[in-house]
């Protein structure tokens, strides 16, 4: 039976788009196929849904997502009455229920609606359409007394009406006596009561939506400027002397086009990283010369310079009253709603209330959610991962995300001033800890993620790294001299830290080559005792299955011997990730109908690993198609356990397995997430370096679970 979760509100500018943004993450962790239900719409585009349609790849027809306009509505209920409204909106509901096994219903916005007692409409289509009720209530800038009286009243709504409640939700509470209040109120209430902080991040709105608000026209600034926040406004009329000081960071400086000074002024400030503005926005519409221009465009390369016809002041009127919005063109807002959120609300309890049985069938996107969420939960200790890119956008990105979802705490390497200049500049607000402060201690009390930055060049670990490398490459004729020159490199430096206890594990290769972050870890780290060899696979997501691939990275052409390891090693990493090892050693041929000197070493493979691991199953050889299709599977193995239904691929060579995996990712559209290096004392892993901020955020994830992994008792 379909459970349909219905987030609602009792007013405007409650900014429940981060609850139902957190609502579609856990239904989506829990059940294969959700759909959105909008009883109601208002003209235009739908920001909210094409945010959710984007990142969590629905396939709904957009036909059936919407039920009617307001303007419909309310000229129904005039018409013919509400039992009539509520009687076309319950058979556009059930149009969606009875294809998706849980339904997310976004309910009513009470902003310029037309339709009366708009609560009472939401609690009743709510009934209608068998929904569980989560209601939201703004309380940004509102005192205690009233944040309760809020939270209460809209309860005692809600249950009057016959409402499902699971959960209240006060967001955007700014007072922290406010939210004290409100959580004393929840011991009194039958429902939890949740409390979500004003976050400025997420009020702040981007360069971009400034741009729309005004009707701006660009002269310089490429996307990654105008995803920039614009959290301060400086209006600039005075002498350069004293409007310098006046900046902050992330600022947009608002000033008529004549004053190149200003311009050009506020440009080299940001270009001297003191402070990093968000854009320059000019009235009067205007137009600096050309030589001003193009000056401006080499002091701070993609910076926006946008140009309004209005003067100051009109500029001003529609600017102070300008918010961010969640939209599929944020993305960094949807992590940072999605961190808000998992922060603040108990996601357990909350999905246990929601009562949504959970798919026999891990997709996906079901596989992505459970990493993180095993990552971020799955021991009592944190894990500490080093990123030796620290100056790369995408690991800044990535580093935001990881940090705002409490996945771990993390170390950047990279000379301090230009890391965080550089997230300056892209608007990535992280507070780093300088080199010799460590970060939070979990163990002694809630507290969210950290990241630091160390210097490989400047930091007094390098003569003890120094020192350590030294002895361990001195069969080599490596010197202590020598040894302290390799160590300042940023890979070197992290897999020490790792080896040296000061890092769980690492992650690299965004900007360098899989030989630079592996070498370092065949060096340093070594191989496990139980393992000959380091190996590899991709966790391939494709539509509706996850299959491990292995190895399609490290082993060129490895013997029968090591093509047993890889198996057995590859089973073991996909069991660790919720994926059923059931393999298959994949060649040209399938049982006994080839012969030859590469089925000969697939096959003795597999009796290798039968021999060493009874319990695992395992089919080989097996060519592709037979492996992973049921139907070929009956005709060429029928009966094995593993044919037509094998997770776990090994590849007989490099060549092969490379190859294949970057076919699937590209033909099929699967997320290729990996490599993940296996057989290694303590995990290393290394990133493609066309990876995307959600590809390395997957593997630091994965190599926090690693951690968990390699340390826990018995292994």
């Amino acid at each position: 039976m379909t459970r349909s979760v219905y987030v609602t509100g009792i007013g405007r500018s409650d900014g429940r788009q981060v609850v139902e943004l957190g609502v579609m993450e856990l239904l989506t962790r829990q059940v294969d196929r959700v759909g959105v239900f909008r009883p109601l719409v208002h003209d235009g585009p739908d920001r909210l849904y094409d945010l959710l349609r984007s990142r969590y790849r629905l396939t709904q027809p957009a036909s059936s997502v919407f039920g009617m306009s307001y303007e419909d509505a309310a000229a129904l209920q005039a018409e013919q009455g509400t039992d009539e409204l509520i009687s076309r909106l319950v058979d556009r509901y059930h149009q969606v229920s009875d294809t998706y096994e849980a339904v997310l219903v976004l309910g009513t916005d009470f902003a310029d609606t037309g339709l009366p007692a708009e609560l009472a409409l939401n609690a009743r289509l709510a009934n209608e359409f068998g929904a569980a009720v989560l209601p939201v209530v703004a309380a940004r800038d509102q005192s205690p007394e009233t944040v309760v009286a809020e939270v209460r009243n809209a309860h005692d709504a809600y249950a009057s009406l016959g409402a499902d409640l699971i959960a209240m939700v006060a967001n955007r509470v700014s007072d922290p006596e406010a939210a004290a209040a409100v959580r004393g109120l929840a011991e009194r209430l039958p429902e939890p009561v949740f409390v979500l902080p004003e976050e400025p991040a997420l009020a702040a709105p981007t360069v971009a939506q400034v741009k729309e608000a005004t009707g701006a026209k660009v002269l310089l600034g490429d996307h990654a400027g105008l995803s920039r926040d614009v959290r301060n406004l400086v209006f600039g009329g005075a002498h350069l002397p004293v409007f310098l000081p006046a900046l902050t960071e992330g600022c947009l400086v608002v000033t008529p086009g004549d004053r190149s000074d200003l311009i050009i002024g506020a440009l080299a400030a940001h270009s001297a990283g003191s402070p990093a503005i968000a854009g320059v926005l000019l009235t009067l519409d205007e137009h600096p010369g050309d030589q001003t221009l193009a000056l401006a465009s080499r002091l701070a390369p993609g910076t926006p310079v946008l140009v309004v016809p209005e003067g100051s002041m009109p500029t001003a009127d529609a600017l102070l009253s300008l918010e961010g919005k969640l939209t599929a063109a944020t993305p960094r807002k949807a992590e940072i709603a999605l961190g808000l959120f998992e922060t603040h609300v108990d996601a357990a309890l909350l999905s246990e209330r929601l009562s949504v049985e959970r798919s026999e069938r891990v997709t996906p996107m079901m596989f992505e959610h459970e990493l993180v969420q095993r990552s971020r939960t799955g021991s009592s200790k944190r894990r500490h991962i080093v990123l030796p890119e620290g100056t790369e956008e995408r690991v800044l990105r990535a580093t935001e995300v990881l940090l705002r979802r409490n996945i771990c705490d993390l170390t950047l390497l990279g000379e301090p001033g230009a890391v965080r200049k550089r997230a300056a500049e892209l608007s990535i607000h992280l507070d780093l800890l300088a080199d010799d402060e460590a970060p939070a201690d979990p163990s002694a009390g809630p507290g969210g993620a950290t990241a630091r930055i160390v210097d490989p060049q400047t930091s007094p670990l390098r003569e003890r790294f120094a020192e350590s490398y030294a002895k361990l490459r001195a069969h080599k004729g490596v010197t202590y001299e020598l040894a302290h020159d390799v160590v300042s490199d940023v890979s070197y430096f992290g897999t020490m830290m790792v080896r040296e206890g000061l890092a769980d594990g690492m992650v690299s290769g965004a900007v360098h080559s899989t030989a630079a972050t592996v070498r370092p870890a065949f060096e340093i780290i070594r191989t496990k005792p139980d393992a000959s060899i380091v190996s590899s696979v991709f966790f391939m997501c494709l539509a509706d299955r996850v299959l491990v691939y292995g190895d399609c990275a490290v082993v060129p052409d490895p013997d029968a011997e090591q093509l047993a390891d890889i198996a057995i090693q590859s089973a073991t990493t996909a069991a660790r990730f919720g994926v059923e090892p059931r393999i298959a050693m994949l060649s040209y041929s399938t049982g006994a109908s080839g012969s030859g000197a590469d089925v000969d070493k697939v096959r003795r493979a597999t009796e290798l690993v039968r021999e060493r691991r009874p319990d695992l199953l395992i089919e080989g050889p097996i060519q592709y198609d037979a492996a992973v299709e049921p139907s070929v599977a009956a005709t060429k193995l029928p009966g094995s356990r593993v044919a037509g239904q094998a997770t776990v691929l090994i590849f007989p060579d490099l060549n092969t397995g490379n190859n294949t995996y970057k076919a699937v990712q590209r033909s099929a559209g699967a997320v290729a997430v990996g490599p993940v290096l296996q057989g290694l004392r303590k995990p290393v892993n290394d990133l493609s370096r066309g990876a995307l901020v959600q590809d390395i955020v997957n593997t630091v994830a994965i190599t926090a679970v690693q951690a968990q992994e390699e340390s826990a008792p018995g292994t």
